[in-house]
């Protein structure tokens, strides 16, 4: 009986174990990129084309190989990193396990040059498919280039899951990025497609981030620096003000090898607690030195995970250092009082004050006088009424007086009428100013627009309430107006028709590699929108007009903003980029919670949400609108 059980062709085992170590092109650069730095490069040329899947090559000015040891270098688990079982326990090298330039021969066309110093010539070595098709001798100067062309063209089910040219290319931008921030003795040049992307000189670790972020965001960082007799930490984190909406700016190095672990991403967030907004991650990248002999990353073929000897002393330093970091740069909001009494006279007065029986004090509310409520017309809402006496006691009689006149004009009128200023009338469709709050529905230099008389009032400057003629409706306005833009801008790129507010003074936005092409990628999609965008090139582009539904002021942002947001819904399985972008821009244009809204603002809004064709839900998912019905009512105060 034949056995079932046989030992696989070389050929057929490197395909599967390049699976492991060759998953896109970012996974060839990273490769060659750390066989580079081990190689003592002082200057590391990257070039890709078409996003590294037909083109891709690393060139450095390292030590070189002699003929003998390139031939060799192509042999599975050959290598010069280690050779006993000690030396894998204090790894000092980026690679050591021998298998990247094996597993990229099997599933690709490469193409090696190679030459030491001391010697007359280099070698050149061509293998396609781990199957040699030439070794000869070749000119060249100190140092080693290899070319990757036709990235998985024998294994075509791996090419047909790579993703978009934008993703790879944002993936192998990131692999630069990273190695650039760990070695700034390293000069590096970056093109895609014959467009430079980065050409970095050797400096230091601030200007090394001052050339991949900018002067300006650069100014947002705050610099680490703590060492023991265990271990030390040094590198930048970003100011609670310079927080993104995604990790995608976060970039941790353990003796400046990049990896990826939760636990000291969770100390490092767990540090700016109550100081990021919800929703919002902080910037850092952070370099761990400590013996190699107390960590392990011997864990999976790509070489970003690792083992802690203790990990929970990792997780306390970190978060400790970080903690004393942000501390001692005054970061954190100071509690101050209005009045000059020490805290203790405050509390006391406070326990031991008698308010009249009609008249609630708020919290930290010294002021014993009546506001003025005369001040205020007989239109002004309770939301209106009661913010005019935050600060100060309130009378509830005056209050509640207020919003009795207020509702006895209502009941004049018939149920859900509205009276616009006699400009904003419309027939049978919602008006389409657009939402901005403080400006929408404003002429230059008129006053207040005439106030309508729906009952309408804004809580908390986030939810709107709303009289229907069944119950009462609660609106989230920022998700309402999310939805608006959405939709609208979804329109605009069926009719080609967006609406751009031209800058009188453009702006030059300096971006990361990955933005820049990300932006140059995308450039077809925003001018829909309504950016106006030049490409200026070196990571930097002009920004000469913005959609009209951006507030002046926040046009740089908004860009960058977009851009994040796009980024951190890529794992969203989405076949159209544009309805990515109409969700990202939606997201960020959007009236915000805490922009306070006058009544023909919230009226406006609430129109034109009910005319979108899902006014339920935002473009995420999230609930728009929350109805509570007249019976629910009554059966909560025991009217039922």
């Amino acid at each position: 009986m034949p056995s079932k059980i046989h030992i696989l062709q070389p050929d057929l085992a490197n395909k599967i174990a390049a699976g492991e170590v060759v998953q896109r092109p970012a996974s060839v650069v990273k490769e060659l990129v750390e066989n580079s730095l081990d190689a003592y490069a002082t200057k590391i040329s990257v070039i890709v084309k078409e996003a590294g899947k037909s083109f891709l090559q690393v060139i450095d000015d390292g030590e070189g190989l002699s003929s003998e040891d390139a031939l060799l270098a192509f042999q599975r688990h050959a290598t010069s990193k280690i050779a006993t079982s000690e030396d894998l326990e204090a790894i000092t090298t980026l690679g050591f396990r021998g298998e990247a330039l094996a597993s990229i021969a099997a599933v690709a066309q490469v193409e090696m040059r190679t030459r030491q110093e001391h010697d007359d010539t280099g070698t050149l070595i061509r293998i396609e498919g781990n199957e040699l098709k030439e070794n000869t001798k070749t000119g060249m100067e100190r140092g080693t280039s290899i070319t990757v062309k036709n990235l998985f063209y024998n294994t075509p089910a791996r090419r047909n899951f790579l993703k978009t040219r934008t993703t790879e290319l944002k993936n192998i931008s990131d692999v630069v990025t990273r190695m650039a921030i760990a070695y700034p003795e390293v000069a590096w040049f970056y093109t895609s497609d014959d467009e430079p992307l980065l050409d970095l000189k050797p400096t230091s670790p601030e200007g090394r981030l001052k050339d991949l972020f900018g002067e300006r965001q650069f100014e947002g960082l705050v610099k680490v620096h703590e060492k023991t007799e265990y271990l030390s930490m040094d590198g930048f984190i970003g100011k609670p003000n310079f927080a993104r909406k995604s990790r995608v700016e976060q970039y941790l190095f353990i003796n400046r090898r990049f990896i990826v672990n939760k636990a000291i991403n969770h100390a490092v967030f767990h540090a700016y607690e109550h100081l990021l907004v919800k929703g919002m991650f902080p910037f850092y990248t952070l370099n761990i030195s400590l013996d190699p002999r107390h960590i392990d990353v011997n864990v999976h073929p790509s070489k970003m995970e690792v083992k802690f000897e203790n990990e929970s002393n990792i997780y306390r330093f970190v978060l400790s250092v970080i903690r004393r970091t942000l501390g001692a740069n005054d970061l954190i909001p100071d509690l101050t009082f209005k009045s000059d009494e020490t805290f203790t006279q405050f509390e006391e007065r406070l326990r031991f004050s008698q308010p009249s029986p009609n008249r609630i004090q708020p919290f930290g509310s010294p002021s014993a006088a009546t506001p003025n409520v005369s001040r205020l017309s007989p239109q002004d809402s309770f939301a209106e009424v009661a913010s005019s006496m935050e600060a100060d006691h309130i009378d509830l009689d005056q209050l509640f007086g207020k919003v009795e006149r207020r509702i006895a004009d209502d009941s004049m009128r018939r149920d859900g009428e509205v009276t616009f200023p006699a400009d904003f009338k419309t027939s049978g469709t919602a008006p389409q100013s657009r939402i901005v709050p403080h400006q929408a529905l404003r002429a230059a230099g008129e006053q207040e627009p005439v106030i309508e008389t729906r009952a309408i009032w804004q809580i908390h400057n986030k939810y709107i309430l709303s009289q229907v003629r069944t119950g009462l409706l609660i609106v989230d306005q920022h998700v309402a107006h999310e939805r608006i833009l959405y939709e609208k801008i979804l329109a605009n790129f069926e009719n080609s028709l967006p609406t751009t507010q031209q800058l009188l003074f453009p702006h030059t936005v300096e971006l990361n590699a990955s933005d820049y092409s990300l932006v140059k990628e995308l450039a077809p999609h925003l001018e829909k929108i309504g950016f106006d965008i030049k490409l200026f090139g070196k990571n930097t582009v002009v920004l000469e007009g913005i959609p009209a539904d951006v507030r002046i002021g926040n046009e740089t942002k908004i860009l960058q903003d977009v851009l994040d947001e796009f980024k951190n819904n890529e794992h969203n399985q989405t076949i159209d980029a544009r309805d990515k972008i109409a969700k990202s821009f939606a997201c960020k244009a959007a009236i915000k919670a805490g922009d306070k809204l006058n009544t023909t603002e919230m009226i406006v809004l609430i129109d034109q949400l009910f005319a979108t064709s899902m006014p339920y839900v935002c473009p995420h998912g999230r609930p728009v609108v929350v109805k509570i019905s007249v019976e629910e009512l009554d059966r909560r105060f025991g009217r039922t």
